[in-house]
C-alpha cells in the first residue's frame, strides 16, 4: 500500500475514529496535526476547497476527507475490506 498520511487535530472525534479504524486493520499511517503545522493546514484547506476538514487523508497524491466519519467510505478510500 502507498504511504498514508492523515491530517488531524487533537480534539476531533472523527480523527479518533479514523485512527482506530486504521489501526484495527493494520494500516500504517503518518499523522500530521494541522494545529501544529501551518503548511499541513494549507494542504487541508487546498484539498477541501478552503474548508478545514479533518481527518483529511492523502494516499499517493489523492486526498479525501472522512468527516463525518464513515467506515465504508474510509475502507473504500484506502482500498481495504470494511471488516478486518
Amino acid at each position: 500500500m502507498e504511504t498514508v498520511t492523515m491530517y488531524t487535530t487533537r480534539w476531533c472525534p472523527d480523527c479518533w475514529r479514523a485512527k482506530s479504524f486504521m489501526k484495527e486493520r493494520g494500516v500504517e499511517f503518518r499523522e500530521v496535526n494541522i494545529e501544529q503545522d501551518s503548511s499541513a493546514e494549507e494542504i487541508v484547506l487546498k484539498a477541501n476547497n478552503g474548508k478545514r476538514k479533518v481527518p483529511t487523508i492523502e494516499i499517493g497524491g489523492r486526498y479525501f476527507t472522512c468527516s463525518p466519519f464513515d467506515a465504508e467510505q474510509l475502507a473504500e478510500g484506502l482500498n481495504i475490506p470494511l471488516n478486518p
